[in-house]
């Protein structure tokens, strides 16, 4: 028998799993990795974004309801109409061309000089003799309504407020005005004011709802007795005992209507952050360093907002609202200033001019009704049952 020792199968597979440096390889490709396994530190633990999916799946519901994006577009093109009104109605020509020389009348203000006549104050395009100056060694276009929100149509020949027309397509009101001019010009207001206040109270709503949920206690505690008492006041009232203490101004109202706007998303998300501090992942990030501040930001925000969004469309209709009636009342914008509000008085004190009425009830009832369909989309796109 021989003593010669013949390797097994085993150790013939760990040897040949392990080569040698002698053959030319390297001994450590092979080996397995000693290192310990990879722990997430805090920079990669913060970078994460939970709320890239929440968005996706959102929106794929979003665009399965039909109705809200429908009115998703119909108010993005009146946002812009809106927008864009200086260039839609306006006294002012789009472009005026006098002795070879192209002047934009919209965008720059012009003496009466410049087009051959002998004021030196700013050009009334409406003027006739101006007309027939300009007429005379060039020409000028005019906007789609040839009148701006303060201009009167002194040249229409009938008593104020005048019906609808082939010049006033919805008529005037009782200061001569174009009717269609001074919806397309309070809308813009209406609709800039209320996105304004809907940003800043959302912003200041949601700081203070996550610090409350977030860190709960006694600072939970005196916020929800803070918002008690200050929800329990009758905001409008308040609001128009305060407006008639200072000199109107679009400034003063807005800061005064904000002090009552900013209560609409506490709850929802200081609820979001009761719930979510308790999580393993925000345990995970607290015990790894993290700050709050990050915690908060990176970790449970996204997470809030995907239900805050959809409230939103809800909070900038109560805005408009809200200005729509303090205007009707006589206690928002500066007198003169185009707004539905103010048409609606102006159909109050002419009952025999219906279209006043009409013109602004409707338009205040188109755009809030499709921010309502498109908040009623968003709030069946985040929410988790119909997902």
């Amino acid at each position: 028998m021989s003593n010669h020792h013949t390797p097994s199968n085993a150790e013939s597979s760990i040897e040949s799993s392990n080569p040698s440096p002698l053959n030319g390889k390297h001994a450590d490709s092979k080996l397995p990795d000693s290192t310990p396994p990879h722990t997430p530190d805090q920079s990669s633990q913060t970078k994460k974004t939970p709320l890239k999916p929440c968005l996706a799946g959102a929106t794929g519901s979003f665009r399965d309801n039909r109705l809200g994006v429908i009115s998703l577009v119909v108010f993005t093109v009146v946002f812009v109409i809106c927008m864009a009104v200086n260039v839609i109605a306006n006294d002012k020509p789009l472009l005026v061309q006098y002795q070879g020389d192209y002047y934009i009348p919209v965008l720059n203000a012009y003496p009466e000089t410049t087009f051959g006549g002998i004021f030196e104050t700013e050009t009334n395009y409406k003027d006739p003799a101006v007309q027939e100056l300009i007429n005379a060694q060039g020409y000028y276009v005019m906007p789609l309504i040839p009148f701006a929100d303060q201009t009167p149509n002194v040249e229409l020949g009938l008593p104020y407020p005048a019906a609808p027309n082939s010049q006033n397509w919805l008529g005037t009101d009782d200061m001569g005005r174009d009717v269609l001019a001074r919806i397309l010009y309070g809308m813009r207001v209406s609709l800039l004011f209320g996105l304004a206040l809907t940003m800043a109270g959302a912003i200041i709503g949601i700081i203070a709802g996550a610090i409350q949920g977030y860190y709960g206690g006694w600072i939970d505690l005196a916020g929800q007795r803070f918002m008690e008492v200050w929800g329990g006041m009758p905001q409008l009232f308040m609001i128009i005992i305060l407006v008639s203490l200072f000199s109107p101004s679009i400034t003063v109202l807005f800061a005064l209507m904000l002090l009552f706007g900013w209560m609409g998303l506490v709850g929802l998300v200081r609820a979001e952050f009761l719930r979510a501090r308790n999580f393993d992942y925000v345990r995970a990030a607290r015990n790894l360093g993290v700050s709050d501040s990050q915690i908060m930001m990176r970790h449970i925000l996204p997470n809030a907002l995907a239900s805050s969004l959809s409230q939103l469309p809800f909070i900038l209709t109560a805005n408009i609202i809200a200005l729509t009636a303090l205007d009707f009342l006589g206690y928002g914008l500066p007198p003169g200033s185009p707004s539905l509000g103010e048409l609606m008085v102006q159909g109050k004190n002419n009952l025999d001019a219906p279209w006043l009425a009409l013109s602004g009830f409707f338009s205040l009832t188109f755009i809030l009704s499709l921010l309502i369909f498109i908040g009623e989309a968003l709030r069946d796109a985040f929410d988790p049952r119909r997902s």
